[in-house]
C-alpha cells in the first residue's frame, strides 16, 4: 500500500517488537497491551480511543520508517 501512496500504520503488541523490526515497516506503534488486544481491552473505549489517535499522530509525524513506543500517560 506504501507503494501506492498509502500511508500506513501497524499497531501491534511490544511482545512482537523484534520481528516488527526486523520487518522494516513504515510506521509501527507499539503498545504495552496483551497478545491480541493492541488497542486495549475489549470495552476500554477511552483507551482505544488514546491508542487510535496516538496512531494518527505517528501516521501524520513521522517522516521516516519508525517504531514509536505507546505511551499511556
Amino acid at each position: 500500500m506504501e507503494t501506492a501512496g498509502i500511508p500506513t500504520v501497524v499497531v501491534a503488541v511490544a511482545a512482537f517488537e523484534e520481528p516488527l523490526i526486523k520487518m522494516a515497516l513504515p510506521r509501527v506503534l507499539l503498545t504495552p497491551f496483551l497478545l491480541g488486544r493492541p488497542v486495549g481491552t475489549a470495552g476500554d473505549e477511552g483507551t482505544q480511543r488514546k491508542v487510535l489517535f496516538a496512531a494518527l499522530d505517528l501516521l501524520e509525524s513521522a517522516e521516516r520508517p519508525t517504531t514509536t513506543p505507546y505511551r499511556t500517560t
